[in-house]
């Protein structure tokens, strides 16, 4: 260990010339790979952002009717999202449960909306809310509702006979939405004498791919074996976008990596074809005394393992440095999602030193097998 340490201190060149060729690797793969990362968190938060982009409702509606209308009219039992949840599918997410109908409130037609004041998570996790939750008794106005009638936050309406406060105002969403009237689910049921009934569930899809390419469909399929009562209808736009963001970035680092890889492969096996030929006489002499090949060959691979080590320590360093100052600007991702991936850093200790000593074999067992007269010779 000694003899190796001298000797990377006698010819530090060499040495440095591998060691950045080893950095300039982890470092790559590091970055990429921290970026990517911070790109599929920002995917999922771009489309959480553009809304629910799945809806279940009930399997006799009228498509036609459900289009017009931007509901269906029929209903089906809450207890939908019971039987989605219980499967335990990793498909569906942020399931929440809704019940709309369209009424005449002071001469205008307005949309009621009851919304289930929790999402439910078939996988389990804990997930922040999608959507507001209102109180019970209480309700939220649509932009053109509150604007129209002249209505303020904490302002008595009364519907149904009824008086609710208004906790909120929306802004304006140039939807339908702005014709809303929005209550606490149980508290609408309640109101159009409708419990434990809702016409929609919305939801996320949360598959990252298909075996077919047809999310759609699998999403039906799954729904038919948990709930054949219900159907889904999916905004496939969304659902693209992000499945196409996702394969831009894979296809990125399926064809960076490659190249890399190659460089540095080369790069190292220059500098350790350097570092044998330099030592020709060394080697020549360790032969002639009657050391083996493979005691010579300890000495150099001791040397690329030293590197790897190192390389793939300081390439980790590298590697999130870099991820931080360009993966903003490069992959146009939040600072806040880019964070030290430290499971690669214990997989660049182990696969850097291999990497090295594997790229270190051919040329060291090329020369220290030669005959030592050869090698004295060529000195």
């Amino acid at each position: 260990m000694l003899l190796v340490f001298k000797e990377i201190v006698h010819r530090k060149f060499n040495f440095l010339m591998g060691l950045i060729g080893m950095i300039a690797l982890v470092a790559f793969v590091v970055a990429f790979y921290t970026m990517t990362q911070a790109t599929q968190k920002e995917t999922i938060r771009l489309t959480r952002d553009m809304g629910f982009n799945v809806r279940i409702i009930p399997g006799e509606s009228d498509m036609n009717q459900f289009w017009v209308e931007g509901y269906s009219n029929l209903s089906m039992s809450q207890n939908v999202v019971d039987k989605l949840v219980s499967q335990k599918s990793v498909n569906y997410a942020h399931l929440t449960a809704t019940l709309h109908k369209r009424v005449q409130w002071q001469g205008k037609d307005v949309v009621l909306t009851g919304i289930s004041s929790k999402e439910r998570e078939p996988s389990g996790a804990v997930k922040s809310k999608m959507i507001f939750a209102i109180e019970e008794n209480k309700v939220y106005l649509g932009y053109e509702v509150a604007n129209q009638f002249h209505i303020k936050e904490g302002d008595i309406i009364t519907i149904f006979e009824k008086e609710f406060q208004v906790s909120k105002t929306l802004t304006e969403s140039g939807s339908e939405d702005d014709v809303r009237i929005y209550f606490d689910l149980k508290t609408l049921q309640g109101l159009i004498k409708m419990e434990g009934r809702v016409n929609e569930v919305m939801a996320i899809n949360c598959m990252c791919s298909t075996k077919n390419g047809d999310p759609l469909s699998e999403l039906r399929a799954e729904l038919a074996k948990i709930a054949p009562e219900a159907k889904v209808i999916m905004k496939s736009s969304v659902a693209d976008a992000r499945e196409k963001q996702r394969k831009m970035t894979d296809k990125y680092f399926s064809f960076l990596f490659p190249v890399v890889l190659i460089i540095c492969a080369l790069l190292l096996g220059s500098v350790v074809l350097t570092n044998v030929k330099t030592r020709t006489h060394e080697i020549g002499i360790m032969r002639a005394i009657g050391f083996s090949g493979w005691h010579i060959s300890k000495q150099f691979f001791l040397r690329a393992f030293i590197l790897g080590f190192i390389g793939a320590l300081i390439g980790f360093v590298v590697g999130t440095l870099l991820s931080y100052q360009l993966g903003p600007n490069i992959f146009k991702v939040a600072k806040t999602f880019i964070s030290p991936n430290y499971s690669l850093l214990l997989w660049a200790i182990l696969i850097g030193p291999l990497f090295a000593a594997m790229v270190s074999v051919l040329p060291v067992l090329w020369f220290v097998n030669q005959d030592a007269a050869q090698l004295l010779k060529e000195q």
